[in-house]
């Protein structure tokens, strides 16, 4: 079965929210997904970089911190320095997630952070492979899939609002379709991996 690993920080409950999302898009294409949470304060990854090691691709998330990465996911990057080394992710695919309160929140930077990082590990990035969202201003606009525009990773507004009820409906189900596209492509990515093998 393809494996799939969520490593992600989450400081008030949103990014627990889509990253739960990504893992049901990954159940849903058939795929098993880890769910790899940061904490406040850790310093010792070498759990995350033993479950990453049997996984086929890695999906990050981060809040959007003034702008960038959290710092409890600023320090899973830099611990990774020890597998860096010996390119243990190379050519695993990479994808990622952020949640900031407005619609901006200058999200971009901490998904083109996050890709450069999946960059320097050798790994090959997918993104959401979806149009923006044809929305407008009006409240039904939160259940349109993509509706923040972005191609690189799936981006969630919390609005400044309780994780019970934000992220809304359409951010959620962006967070499901970048599971189900990750773990379909890894399944592709794994099974042509194995017929180069075979017909070496």
């Amino acid at each position: 079965m393809t494996q799939i690993a969520i490593v992600y920080h989450s400081g008030f409950g949103h990014t627990d929210v889509i990253a739960n999302d990504v893992a049901r898009g990954v159940a849903e294409a058939g795929a098993h997904a880890t769910l790899l949470r940061i904490e406040a304060g850790q310093t010792d990854f070498d759990a995350f970089f033993a479950a990453i090691a049997e996984s086929d691709a890695i999906v990050f998330g981060s809040p959007t911190y003034m702008g960038t990465v959290s710092a409890p996911m600023k320090a899973f990057m830099d611990a990774s320095a020890a597998v860096y080394f010996t390119k243990q992710w190379k050519d695993k695919l990479g994808a990622a997630f952020t949640v900031s309160g407005s619609p901006s929140g200058d999200k971009l930077n901490t998904l083109t952070t996050l890709a450069i990082f999946a960059a320097q590990h050798g790994m090959l990035w997918i993104g959401t492979g979806q149009n923006p969202g044809n929305n407008d201003d009006t409240s039904a606009a939160t259940d349109v899939e993509n509706r923040l525009g972005s191609f690189i990773g799936a981006m969630a507004q919390a609005a400044n609002d309780s994780a019970e009820v934000t992220p809304k409906a359409g951010d959620r189900a962006t967070g499901v379709s970048l599971g189900r596209r990750v773990a379909e492509a890894a399944a592709r990515w794994k099974a042509g991996a194995r017929e180069a093998v075979a017909a070496a």
